[in-house]
């Protein structure tokens, strides 16, 4: 999200891009409200980092394509981006491996935040292990009041701090007819592609922005977007894995 998940309290890491319908960004954040994990919990999380520093969260696909947020990837050269996995920390341990190559969805949209999603091949292969592990994607829309964890690296505040160690949240999934309902503020920004995660109090936030947002054991959103992070009848927004992952197959094999 724009205030991003992961973690787990306000979806964003934002780097460009223009918030639905005059919504304000959530940029570099850590999870609200969350608490502290350790990556063989969430050994498919991955920081991903521009020129030293975290700026948003993803999955391992397979054992070089890692899975995240078009709206992370905004003008940036490969040479600028690194990913860790296997570690707590953003900052130390794991593997730190280049980048090799990424991809946008074609059809990201900035203003809608339709189709963020994207790709990043790595320059080498990661072993896994306890701590570095592949995720499954989601097949079908998760079904609303589904319990999911977004965890991440992100702020614990809006415009807060992010955090050194990873956090994760528990949350309900909130279906993408029911976010855009009545119950809850965003309306029509709430895009077929887009899914919703709640608990009171607790959101992704700012560089959380491309983390996992995920349901019984598969990658079942991506942090996208909100409005502030945990704020009153706005929950977390996420890409919906399950409309884009025919997009993320095709695309890991001709990256």
């Amino acid at each position: 999200m724009f205030k991003l998940v992961i973690l787990v309290s306000a979806i964003a890491c934002v780097l460009g891009g223009i918030v639905p319908e005059g919504l304000s960004p959530q940029i570099d954040g850590r999870i609200v409200g969350g608490n502290e994990g350790n990556i063989i919990q969430y050994p498919y999380l991955v920081s991903i980092q521009r020129n030293g520093q975290h700026v948003c969260g993803g999955s391992i696909y397979s054992n070089n394509i890692v899975v995240t947020a078009a709206h992370c990837l905004q003008k940036v050269s490969t040479n600028d981006l690194r990913v860790r996995a296997g570690s707590s920390t953003w900052n130390t341990g794991g593997i730190l491996s280049n980048v090799y190559s990424y991809r946008n969805h074609e059809g990201y949209n900035p203003t809608t935040m339709e189709n963020d999603v994207a790709i990043i091949r790595l320059s080498s292969y990661l072993t896994y292990s306890t701590s570095i592990s592949r995720i499954n994607l989601l097949t079908w829309s998760p079904s609303n009041g589904a319990s999911a964890v977004v965890v991440g690296w992100g702020t614990t505040s809006y415009n807060g701090g992010i955090s050194n160690n990873l956090r994760y949240i528990d949350v309900s999934i909130i279906s993408t007819a029911q976010c855009a309902s009545s119950a809850y503020r965003y309306g029509s920004s709430i895009k077929s592609d887009m899914i919703c995660a709640f608990a009171a109090g607790k959101d992704a936030c700012q560089k959380d922005s491309g983390g996992p947002l995920v349901s019984g054991g598969y990658l079942t959103g991506i942090v996208s977007w909100g409005y502030g992070c945990a704020y009153d009848g706005y929950p977390g927004v996420y890409t919906d894995v399950a409309q884009v992952r025919t997009w993320i197959v095709n695309n890991a094999n001709s990256i």
